[in-house]
């Protein structure tokens, strides 16, 4: 069984930069690939980047790259979403998942493990 925690969202204008923590609990949470998804109102819940257990593979939606980077620290049991550039449509709330076949996959129900979200809003 693996808890996870969101924390970092707020409100910021727009070419602003936030940083968006997930943090679990649960020993297996290393061995798990971990994705940050968003929701926006009246949307469906979209991928927006995974990171393998080791970190050294990652993947990112065509409309964050270049601009959000994701990175984890097994050690301390979480993962981040380093977002700059910040675009009025990257608003939404931010859920942190656990893919525990260890898969950088866009497929919301592939993932176990979810937070309960983090609002983040951009102003323009």
């Amino acid at each position: 069984q693996v808890q996870l925690v969101e924390s970092g969202g707020g409100l910021v204008q727009a070419g602003d930069s936030l940083r968006l923590s997930c943090a679990a609990s649960g020993r297996t949470f290393s061995s798990y690939a971990v994705g940050w998804f968003r929701q926006a109102p009246g949307k469906e819940r979209e991928f927006v980047a995974a990171v393998r257990r080791s970190g050294g593979s990652t993947r990112y939606a065509d409309s964050v790259k270049g601009r959000f980077i994701i990175s984890r620290d097994n050690a301390g049991n979480t993962v981040y979403l380093q977002m700059n550039s910040l675009k009025p449509e990257d608003t939404a709330v931010y859920y942190c998942a656990a893919n525990v076949l260890n898969l950088i996959d866009t497929v919301v129900p592939h993932y176990r493990y979810w937070g309960q979200g983090t609002q983040v809003t951009v102003s323009s």
